[in-house]
């Protein structure tokens, strides 16, 4: 009772209300996440000569910190089905940034896995996937603009982090800059606490509703205990203590504040209680839905392409010579490109001009196309072009495959919460594999590029799903 009295009750999806300030919230989520995730490439060079390892060792920090963020998808779920999305995502927070201020003690890369690759890679799950699902919870025909625009906080953080934080990883070296980013990762601790659960109550549900059987007796009872004392008084010429007309102005005022519309309310929180204790914490009736399993596929096989360019467009810039100083600007172009390309495909998408699974269908193939253009580029120029067209692709596929979940032809709004877990739980197999088998191939080849065709590969096959 207490949870639902400090939610937000509407007739219908408000599309706005306090959804934009969940939308904000969104926002700085992302910039302390995936901001956060993307911009680790900065690290690579670093942790390579520290520890003395390999490309794909050292590529297994980030690995195992997206395979978490993917594998616990389920168990976000759950949690947040039975404890509310606001708590979940608090204790996410607390999660990521204990795990990056401990990473930045780490004496070894398996600790390193530890601190980075699963506490805070659970603290992400916990923090993004309750946070993406209660936003589209509040916006129905805006949800995929609205989404998009919150998503670029990953992409102004890419933007922000990568050069600042190269300028001081050069000045107080990366232990203290780990340091420093764990502790502003706590804001996600704040931005939690303004996740307000929403409850949509529609009025010709109401009216159709029929009130408890115990309801009904009260109610009986009531108005004959009135319809007596009325006769009464009547016959007998005495007017009784329980009349109206005996009655103090302020107890008529509290009854008639008692009256219908807060039994209603009662009914309807009640009612509300009662369908969340029958629905399931997660309801894998979606593996039953045939088109929901070609898009899970579909994004398993994509997600082999989301992280590793971002991993490796720094160390391919040094191998073709690039002053150190010149190469984050790589990622800020990105993270610039992506904020176009994001909020280009949720207006794209908001103006539904075909089925959004077909407009989706483009931007995959656009991000194939971009993906295998890197290995060609040999100069800054040539790299700069190849890494603004990229981040604008990957824009519109990662700011747009999550939400269209929610869309009636995979799964509905109503089961998108289970949904979204199975979804990225599914990824999870790719999360782990992508970045390690293009720093295999790396060894093998002693080619950067060979890790830009593996992720063209993947991204082709996400495309025949």
């Amino acid at each position: 009772m207490e949870r639902c009295r400090s939610a937000n009750v509407y007739p219908k999806v408000p599309d706005g209300g306090w959804g934009w300030v969940v939308a904000v919230s969104f926002f700085f989520v992302e910039v302390f996440t995936y901001g956060v995730i993307k911009s680790f490439g900065v690290f690579f060079n670093e942790l390579i000569v520290y520890f003395d390892e390999s490309n794909s060792r050292i590529s297994w920090i980030v690995s195992i910190c997206v395979f978490v963020l993917t594998f616990t998808a389920p168990l976000s779920t759950i949690l947040s089905n039975r404890f509310g999305h606001r708590p979940v995502v608090m204790t996410g927070g607390i999660l990521i940034s204990a795990g990056m201020i401990g990473a930045s003690f780490a004496r070894s890369v398996v600790e390193m896995y530890v601190a980075i690759g699963v506490v805070s890679g659970l603290g992400y799950c916990l923090t993004f996937l309750p946070t993406v699902t209660i936003l589209s919870q509040y916006f129905d025909r805006r949800r995929s603009l609205v989404t998009a625009i919150a998503s670029t906080g990953e992409c102004f953080a890419v933007f922000a982090f990568a050069p600042a934080i190269t300028a001081l990883n050069d000045l107080i070296g990366w232990r203290y800059c780990l340091l420093i980013v764990g502790a502003l990762q706590l804001n996600i601790v704040v931005c939690g606490s303004l996740l307000r659960p929403i409850i949509i109550i529609k009025p010709q549900d109401e009216a159709k509703a029929p009130p408890k059987s115990e309801n009904l007796e009260t109610t009986y009872m009531l108005e004959n205990e009135q319809t007596l004392t009325s006769i009464d008084s009547i016959d007998s010429g005495v007017e009784v203590s329980t009349s109206p007309k005996n009655t103090p102005a302020n107890l008529k005022a509290e009854k008639r504040s008692e009256g219908p519309l807060e039994k209603e309310e009662m009914v309807e929180q009640a009612e509300q209680e009662e369908k969340k204790k029958l629905q399931p914490l997660l309801d894998f009736s979606v593996l039953r839905n045939s088109s929901f399993i070609c898009y899970a596929l579909f994004g398993l096989f994509a997600t082999l392409g989301f992280f590793a360019p971002l991993l490796y467009i720094i160390p391919l810039s040094l191998s073709l010579g690039i002053d150190k100083d010149l190469s984050p600007y790589m990622l800020s172009a990105m993270a610039i490109a992506e904020v176009f390309g994001r909020i280009g495909a949720g207006w794209i998408l908001n103006k539904k001009p075909i089925r959004k699974i077909y407009i989706e269908l483009v931007f995959v193939i656009l991000l194939c196309v971009a993906l295998t253009a890197f290995p060609f580029a040999y100069n800054f120029c040539g790299l700069m072009a190849c890494s603004i067209f990229f981040g604008c692709m990957l824009g519109t596929v990662t700011g747009t495959h999550i939400p269209l979940v929610a869309e009636d032809d995979i799964v509905g709004i109503e089961k998108m919460s289970s949904g979204v877990g199975v979804y990225v739980f599914i990824q999870s197999i790719a999360g782990l594999a992508g970045p390690p088998l293009g720093g295999v191939l790396v060894d093998w080849t002693n080619n950067y590029g060979s890790a830009f065709y593996s992720c063209a590969a993947g991204m082709a096959l996400a495309f025949c799903f």
